[in-house]
């Protein structure tokens, strides 16, 4: 999603961005947090996993950390989401440069859903 729609949301208060998630959440099976340096603490990302949970979704995380950024900069690996919710023995997290996501993403998508019963 581009950013200027995010702002639009961001603009019509909470109930509009929650809403705007749930509805991105319909009909999904598996929900996929891309982890930066920041996003364990971002609102939002929480409110995703929660109702994600309350869905049924299955759950992985994704580190970002290492891949480099139009000027070639990586970024500081950010701390596990799934631990504010004392879920990251539960939800699996892979580093996408050293787990080779680009090969694996759609097992671990696959194994979140297995495990889910989905």
């Amino acid at each position: 999603m581009d950013a200027a729609k995010w702002e639009k949301i961001k603009k019509q208060g909470d109930l509009a961005i929650k809403r705007w998630i749930n509805k991105q959440l319909k009909s999904t099976s598996v929900t996929v947090v891309l982890i930066g340096a920041e996003t364990a603490s971002r609102k939002w990302v929480q409110y995703e996993i929660k109702k994600s949970i309350e869905i049924g979704n299955g759950l992985l995380g994704v580190y970002i950390h290492n891949l480099k950024d139009r000027n070639g900069y990586t970024d500081g690996e950010g701390d596990n989401p799934f631990d504010s919710f004392y879920l990251s023995e539960i939800y699996p997290t892979y580093d996408w440069v050293y787990d080779n996501g680009y090969e694996n993403f759609g097992d671990w998508v696959e194994e979140a859903a297995k495990n889910a019963g989905r």
